[in-house]
């Protein structure tokens, strides 16, 4: 990983940040997995408590080439301003961005209902133990291509490390082991 680009999201009164954080986020994913990468990873470096209005693609000089070629932006290009594909500075730390599950969700009280493996009580002390354990994280809300869904994938920041980690992502530019650059 010894290059970047980044994209800068510049919304609107009709696009907002959000919503279009969301779009440019699925557009990539839908890249990612059209090319089958687990060589791109991406971190977001105007990160606090939300994501921010920038994502960093992080990936060696070809990948990030190929992925240019194939104008996966279409037509939100003119929502973003894409940097050039510009090389890793000298002094970075680096950090793992991976995904967040929570382990207690409606779909899953949805299976234990369907398989009747829960009373009525232990359903309602489910239902309130999720509500005290959700998540806080920064999250990208996208919608399923295939039925048209809609789920949050929440996104994890790992501690700072002096060293990088090899790995690979996947087609959400994601690890659990892998770290990227962080500048």
């Amino acid at each position: 990983m010894n290059y970047y680009i980044d994209i800068t999201l510049q919304p609107d009164a009709e696009m907002r940040e959000n919503v279009l954080l969301n779009k440019v986020y699925t557009k990539l994913h839908k890249a990612l997995f059209d090319e089958q990468s687990t060589n791109i990873g991406i971190s977001f470096p105007t990160y606090k408590i939300l994501l921010g209005r920038a994502i960093r693609i992080h990936g060696d000089m070809n990948a990030l080439t190929k992925l240019q070629t194939v104008n996966w932006l279409g037509g939100l290009s003119g929502y973003c301003k894409v940097s050039d594909i510009l090389p890793i500075p000298e002094q970075v730390q680096y950090r793992v961005i991976s995904r967040k599950q929570s382990t207690m969700t409606n779909a899953k009280l949805n299976r234990l209902i369907k398989r009747n493996t829960i009373s009525a009580e232990e359903i309602k002390a489910y239902k309130a133990k999720m509500f005290t354990k959700g998540l806080d994280n920064p999250y990208f809300e996208l919608e399923s291509g295939s039925t048209g869904h809609l789920h949050r994938r929440y996104i994890q920041f790992g501690n700072l490390l002096p060293n990088a980690i090899g790995g690979e992502f996947d087609q959400f530019g994601l690890s659990k082991t892998a770290t990227v650059p962080w500048f």
